[in-house]
Order: C-alpha cells, then structure tokens, then sequence
C-alpha cells in the first residue's frame, strides 16, 4: 500500500507555471510531474557521484570565488551575496 503525505512548497511563479504546462502537455497531475522530477534528482547517479555542473574558472588573478566562500553551502552564500 502506498502512503502519500501532503505538504506545502514554495515554488517560483514561472517555475509553477511550467510544470503546469508540462502536467497539461503530457496528460499527467502536477503532483506526478514533481515526484517525477524528484525521483529522477535523488536517484543515484550511474558513477555513485552527484552530477555536478561545471563552474567556469578564468586563469586571471583575483578571479573566481572569494576565500572563504562555500559555493556547496547555499544559506552561507545567499548572506555573502546580501551582505548580512
């Protein structure tokens, strides 16, 4: 048997709008499409290692990330980015 759980997220306007549409386009809930989505994001990844993009990096002194900066640690990076 199969148990769902309800819950709320915040999604951006234009995201929610899109995966509406992708729910309209291919006859599916937008429940189903963002468990989908899911599922595929927390899969394990064929290597064992997460897919990571690519972070351009110039070979100009003083480019680049900052000491100190975690580019893995969201929170701590959105208050650099703030100022707090």
């Amino acid at each position: 048997m199969l148990f769902c759980m309800r819950t709320t997220i915040n999604l951006d306007d234009a995201l929610l709008r899109a995966a509406k549409g992708h729910a309209a386009a291919t006859g599916r809930t937008l429940t189903a499409v963002i468990s989908d989505a899911l599922r595929r994001e927390l899969s394990p990844r064929p290597n064992g290692l997460p897919e990571r993009p690519a972070v351009p990096v110039s070979g100009l002194q003083g480019s680049g990330p900052q000491p100190g900066v975690d580019l893995d640690d969201n929170a701590a990076l959105l208050d650099l980015m703030e100022g707090r």
